[in-house]
């Protein structure tokens, strides 16, 4: 998967929101490791703080993070932060090409939340989560379309995310257009700019306001943005084997660390299982649908 009207507001938020701006998370006991040693016949204790838990996320990109740390990314990599007994510091950039080239692989951060968990350029932990694309549309328009093959996306104007340079290639647009689905879809970009706040809830918007009939959305996006609409909108997930499994319509998704840091890994999934309930808590409070953990396709 509102606008900021004046053009003092956008250039404010827009220095603000510069690559690269590091910012620590909210207050978190860091725990104070300390080495006794005997340079004396009473020793002598050193104390030093352990690093902190560095995190590069998008800034303006709700559901998952923002500035304010209002996303269940931020309330989960808090959660692993204090498990870690660790200072929770954050880099922000937006997600763009070049997104773990300049943040991860640059050391700027140790962690990247929400990737993947078959994505190549990092070395990602055990899933903390699997989710799915939804069908969305309005719940009075009495659909029931439970299918990509169902005759009426052929005359529903549909809304889909854009990404990246060649402006089709979510998995929704894909598929709709392997089906001679074009010309009554409408996209929607998934990055928007900084002067439009948490861009990827414009899709959701335009179903709840009748500027298409319905969207197919990735989950959390969906889940998310439908809470906060004056119409009640249905969801409805797309079925997983709705594409080829070179399209997956359904993805476990991990943390995404450098690719040697095998260690640091295996501490990572101690907590991730640990910790399990506390973060099914957080994505169910933010509607995240959830499918359950199975092998990757």
């Amino acid at each position: 998967m509102s606008s900021r009207s004046t053009a003092a507001t956008f250039a404010k938020r827009a220095r603000a929101n510069k690559p690269g701006n590091s910012q620590r998370g909210l207050a978190l006991p860091a725990a104070i490791v300390c080495l006794v040693v005997s340079v004396s016949p009473w020793g002598a204790a050193f104390c030093a703080s352990p690093p902190p838990f560095r995190v590069c996320a998008d800034p303006n990109n709700l559901p998952f993070s923002n500035r304010k740390q209002e996303g269940f990314e931020n309330k989960i990599a808090a959660l692993l932060a204090h498990e870690l007994g660790r200072e929770l510091v954050y880099t922000w950039w937006p997600q763009r090409r070049g997104f773990i080239r300049n943040t991860l692989n640059a050391g700027l951060c140790d962690v990247v939340m929400g990737v993947p968990s078959t994505y190549d350029p990092v070395l990602t932990t055990q899933p903390y989560y699997r989710s799915t694309y939804v069908f969305v549309y309005p719940q009075q328009a009495g659909y029931e379309v439970t299918s990509l093959d169902d005759p009426l996306l052929r005359r529903l104007k549909i809304g889909v995310h854009l990404i990246g340079d060649d402006y089709a290639n979510s998995p929704p647009a894909h598929a709709l257009s392997a089906k001679g689905i074009v010309t009554n879809v409408v996209g929607y970009s998934i990055f928007g700019d900084y002067a439009e706040d948490s861009p990827p809830s414009r899709i959701v918007t335009a179903v709840a306001a009748g500027e298409v009939d319905m969207a197919i959305v990735w989950g959390p996006i969906a889940g998310y943005f439908a809470q906060k609409q004056p119409v009640p909108l249905t969801l409805v997930p797309v079925p997983e084997n709705a594409a080829s499994p070179s399209l997956p319509f359904v993805y476990s998704i991990s943390l995404g660390i450098r690719r040697k840091e095998t260690g640091f890994k295996a501490t990572l999934d101690e907590v991730l299982a640990r910790k399990s309930a506390e973060i099914r808590q957080i994505l169910e409070e933010y509607g995240v649908p959830l499918v359950q953990q199975g092998a990757e396709r």
